[in-house]
């Protein structure tokens, strides 16, 4: 089942477009990474999709369903910032969202306390928690009506390195063992990595891209770039002489090699002693953050 589907959602401002021509999927149980620079429009797409605002052209639909306001209580959001009364202490704040949200079971505060960590925050209010700890509640609160779709915007903003590990680990389970569906944006790149089975890169407004965790591995993964005045005769000498089965030739003007990374040297030897004039002979390889700004670098020009 898809739960989220945007197809070319704008978002006009006067004169200002904020989105244009949007398009977005994400299936049940997957875990998307929002990413794009600050002002690229990852905020305004999920307040479409939350009912805080709506799109100026476009279609959205939830739970493969155009009935928003019936499908978005099968939803939690939590964007920008938690919405925390910062005269309560943390029970009291899920108590309260408890009665919002019509959830039956009283034992479900206790039960998101401990999952997020703020069971000692006893009689202390709101307004002395720490970031961090704000944080955590907003996630909390989410979490609380048991969501079938998660839509966090920066949920880790504030954590410590063990906390932002926690939220992972928290995330992942949701996902893989109660089919939670989850739109996440971040900051944190290497983080969102560890964390998404998908990804859609945002840059003023416009999807730059779209691609799963397994796509992105193979476009980011290390491998030797290989570069000649011949590239049909080069290919047929890697195997002949090399034994190399693990490349691919790429557009007809450059071969990635993806094994024996450590033989660059033979390589460059076999390919001279053959008569073939070498133009390019690197090492390269790209992790999640890298991959990115590349990508919203391009679109920058």
């Amino acid at each position: 089942m898809t739960a989220i589907e945007m197809n070319n959602i704008s978002k006009q401002y006067g004169k200002s477009r904020a989105v244009e021509n949007f398009n977005l999927s994400i299936d049940k149980a997957q875990i998307c990474g929002l990413i794009g620079p600050n002002g690229a429009g990852k905020t305004t797409i999920m307040k479409i999709i939350a009912g805080i605002m709506f799109q100026s052209g476009g279609e959205l639909r939830l739970f493969e369903s155009d009935k928003l306001d019936e499908q978005r209580n099968r939803m939690s959001f939590m964007i920008e910032a938690p919405i925390i009364d910062n005269g309560l202490i943390a029970y009291d704040n899920l108590a309260y969202i408890r009665y919002l949200r019509g959830y039956p079971s009283v034992k479900r505060i206790d039960e998101v306390l401990d999952i997020v960590g703020l069971t000692n925050a006893g009689k202390k209010k709101a307004r002395n928690f720490s970031l961090g700890m704000k944080q955590r509640l907003g996630i909390g609160m989410a979490l609380l009506a048991k969501p079938e779709v998660l839509v966090l915007d920066e949920p880790v903003n504030g954590l410590d390195p063990e906390g932002i590990v926690e939220v992972r680990y928290l995330l992942k389970r949701l996902a893989e063992e109660q089919d939670v569906t989850i739109l996440i944006s971040s900051h944190f790149l290497s983080e969102l990595s560890e964390l998404c089975t998908d990804y859609a890169i945002i840059n003023h407004g416009r999807l730059i891209e779209s691609f799963t965790s397994e796509e992105l591995a193979a476009k980011c993964r290390s491998r030797i770039c290989l570069k000649t005045t011949d590239i049909n005769q080069t290919a047929a000498l890697l195997e002949d002489k090399l034994s190399l089965i693990n490349f691919k030739v790429m557009n007809g003007e450059e071969i990635h090699i993806f094994e024996q990374l450590d033989r660059i040297e033979a390589i460059s030897k076999a390919v001279y002693d053959s008569g073939i004039l070498i133009t390019k002979l690197c090492t390269e390889g790209q992790n999640l953050e890298e991959y990115y700004l590349g990508k919203v670098g391009d679109s920058n020009e």
